[in-house]
């Protein structure tokens, strides 16, 4: 069925590029030889457009910057999946068509476990520098131990790993002891937020943190978390832990200045792009904690060279794709690909850099990277603050 799918599929886009080229990103040119070429996928219309935006813009920086050493030299192709699934699918497609050899993105959790299955099946590589899930690479057992979703051993993660966050959250609270009375709010329909949500509860169980409010919404009422907070404060959290996305975490700070309750908050690195939401009162986030590997005032030199291409300051996203690129570049050096690699080789011969325990990247996000058979990446966790409308180091 795959197959006659994609056959389909092809015959209908030289139908539709013949008869309207310049609409479509993925028909018209192919990928040049003489470059590796390298797809992207990602949001860059939507509610999550600024995460695929960041994404998009990181990368291009990479290629640049690495086009202009001379030697091998990269082409990039950025498709926008809106943050769905079957568009991720599409989009995958389109990059095939174009002549992919490897994969950058996806850039959000649920397109990039359907385009990971694609990937797999093909023999591409792929290494996302954002979603977060575990079911993107497979492998890993659920609450009962059960492992659904088989590794897919192409599939790499240049992020943390949901649970990964939720354990690094817990053991920071505890660590700088950020609160005495821990309250939780989450999204109990999303799976980053849910992943995340998990491994924290487990964690600070194990640490003896004290957990006195645990509290949820979903995406259908993420519009008044009045009950969430006032639950909060009766219980005397003076800390508040958010494992969600920047977009709720406005709002509810918003409702938490309203009825005068100021405890801490810390989130995770969906809360990057907080300080950057047209007619948000950036004030509110002063103080604002949250895990991240990047904070824009330490990395002045990158920093500067996207606020001058792109008029906004860069976030973890664009870092995480600057450095997807610099480690795809790395390995496919050691490798010996070029421009004429066929993709399934290229997919064979990263799966051996990647795990080869001497190969390792020093980005913007982490020095000495590596990644383990699992998929996963191996760096330390590290945390920023809300500062004068800044983010700090922690």
């Amino acid at each position: 069925m795959k197959n006659m799918r994609k056959i389909l599929c092809a015959v209908l886009a030289v139908v539709m590029c013949t008869a309207c080229a310049a609409m479509f990103t993925g028909c018209g040119a192919k990928a040049s030889p003489d470059k590796l070429s390298i797809g992207g996928i990602g949001p860059i219309t939507g509610d999550a457009a600024i995460y695929g935006a960041a994404v998009k813009n990181g990368a291009q920086i990479a290629v640049d910057e690495i086009n202009a050493l001379g030697g091998l030299q990269i082409e990039l192709n950025f498709q926008d999946d809106v943050n769905d699934a079957e568009k991720g699918v599409n989009a995958y497609n389109n990059l095939m068509d174009w002549g992919m050899q490897i994969l950058m993105g996806t850039v959000t959790t649920t397109p990039s476990v359907s385009v990971s299955s694609e990937a797999n099946e093909d023999r591409v590589f792929m290494l996302t520098p954002s979603a977060s899930s575990t079911d993107v690479i497979g492998g890993f057992p659920d609450a009962s131990g059960n492992v659904s979703i088989a590794r897919k051993d192409n599939v790499f993660q240049l992020c943390f790993t949901d649970p990964n966050q939720g354990i690094g959250a817990a053991e920071y609270i505890a660590d700088r002891k950020l609160g005495e009375k821990i309250a939780i709010i989450y999204n109990s329909s999303d799976v980053y937020s849910t992943g995340i949500y998990d491994m924290f509860m487990v964690t600070a169980e194990e640490l003896n943190l004290d957990v006195v409010s645990v509290t949820s919404f979903t995406n259908e009422t993420a519009t008044d978390f009045n009950v969430q907070l006032n639950e909060a404060k009766n219980a005397g959290a003076d800390l508040v832990f958010l494992p969600i996305y920047y977009t709720p975490a406005t709002l509810m700070l918003k409702q938490a200045d309203a009825m005068g309750y100021e405890p801490s908050f810390l989130g995770v690195d969906g809360m990057d792009g907080i300080l950057t939401v047209e007619g948000f009162d950036t004030s509110l986030a002063e103080g604002l904690m949250f895990m991240t590997p990047f904070a824009s005032a330490e990395h002045p030199e990158f920093t500067n060279k996207y606020v001058e291409s792109y008029g906004v300051e860069p976030n973890q996203f664009a870092a995480d794709a600057y450095d997807c690129i610099y480690a795809i570049y790395e390995a496919c050096k050691i490798a010996g690909i070029d421009g004429s690699t066929p993709a399934a080789e290229a997919c064979e011969k990263l799966i051996a850099v990647f795990t080869d325990p001497e190969f390792s990247v020093d980005g913007l996000t982490g020095a000495g990277m590596q990644w383990t058979a699992d998929g996963l990446v191996s760096k330390i966790p590290q945390a920023v603050v809300i500062k004068d409308g800044k983010y700090i180091g922690m």
